[in-house]
């Protein structure tokens, strides 16, 4: 088995997607068009609409072949009786790729998997309670989406929070590898700039490495996912748009501070799909790093090195600045991961 993973969040851009086989790490099946149009339009090709007061028939439509997407997809919520687990269900349930919706808790998701069954779409909805279910609710899962853990509350440091949800994030990814070790898997726990580094260090441990998919995005932001490791690069916005010095340190600190779709589409053959993720990444001297990425079938297919070129001197001195707080939580993570596997193998 290979040594190396990759893992992508879903915070600030969202996803954790990641696949623990040969894979970039964060977050569907091939399938040629969704659509696709026979003939012209019943106007023609120099067709207009014209006022008339004579009686005429009016020529029709030409017939439009679809092709639907096909409900293949078995995803996973893992802490689907949360805050973010439950409307995070509800957007999946209403995904026309998913064919099973398995949630997972340790208490309260029995009422969750009640409401969201009464959806009028093709996926089934199961719940799982307890971690004697866990394995269950994981076996041949195509995507799995992890919110479980504690929200950050006042008063309460990231520290506070990474001492709580570290543990939490490690045994759910030991039950993926164990379970479903192709699928795609999303971080959203906090602290991710410390358990996304936390699920690769496990999927070291368990499995080979796999990789992720996502979509275009118009403003790339790379870095972390959190406070300054956060570095929206708006100089590459798309279309091109010019911001003042005091317009991009305002949009900057707001984009900072503000609070997977995407990989459905890749599993389904979408050639076409881009998302700022936090991965595993050689893009810097880090080991992991935000940026955007193009998403295959297999995961992550490449790193968009062309978003820090050419950059503006502002963005290049904040991407120094974070480098240094995201470095400290990226060894957090690694650190506690190494410690957890010295703990089990003295046993």
């Amino acid at each position: 088995m290979a040594s190396s993973a990759t893992i992508s969040s879903v915070g600030a851009q969202a996803a954790l997607v990641s696949k623990p086989r040969n894979r970039g790490i964060s977050g569907l099946k091939a399938s040629s068009s969704i659509s696709f149009e026979l003939g012209s339009s019943f106007l023609g090709k120099t067709g207009s609409l014209r006022a008339s007061v004579t009686t005429r028939v009016a020529p029709k439509a030409k017939s439009v072949a679809r092709i639907l997407p096909e409900a293949s997809y078995k995803v996973a919520v893992l802490g689907a009786a949360g805050g973010i687990g439950q409307p995070l269900g509800l957007l999946i349930k209403m995904s026309p790729l998913v064919s099973e919706l398995r949630l997972y808790d340790i208490a309260n998701v029995k009422g969750v998997a009640a409401d969201l069954s009464h959806c009028n779409t093709p996926s089934q909805v199961m719940d799982f309670t307890g971690p004697a279910e866990l394995a269950s609710c994981l076996k041949g899962v195509d995507v799995v989406v992890i919110p479980a853990g504690v929200p950050r509350k006042p008063g309460m440091t990231r520290d506070d929070l990474f001492n709580i949800n570290a543990g939490i994030v490690k045994s759910l990814i030991e039950a993926v590898a164990d379970n479903c070790p192709e699928a795609f898997i999303h971080i959203i726990s906090n602290p991710v700039n410390s358990t996304v580094p936390i699920a690769a260090e496990i999927l070291k441990q368990k499995a080979q490495k796999k990789g992720l998919k996502l979509i275009d995005v118009d403003v790339p932001v790379v870095g972390g996912h959190a406070g300054i490791t956060i570095l929206p690069l708006l100089s590459k916005t798309r279309p091109s748009v010019t911001f003042t010095d005091e317009e991009t340190e305002q949009l900057t600190k707001r984009i900072q501070n503000a609070g997977t779709e995407s990989s459905l589409r890749a599993l389904a053959g979408d050639p076409d799909v881009y998302e700022c993720t936090y991965v595993q990444s050689e893009l810097t001297e880090l080991p992991f790093f935000a940026s955007r990425v193009k998403i295959g079938k297999n995961g992550v297919e490449s790193i968009i090195s062309s978003d820090l070129e050419g950059i503006t001197e502002y963005e290049a001195n904040a991407l120094e600045a974070l480098k240094p707080e995201l470095k400290a939580s990226i060894e957090k993570g690694i650190e506690f991961a190494h410690k957890q596997q010295g703990a089990a193998a003295s046993v």
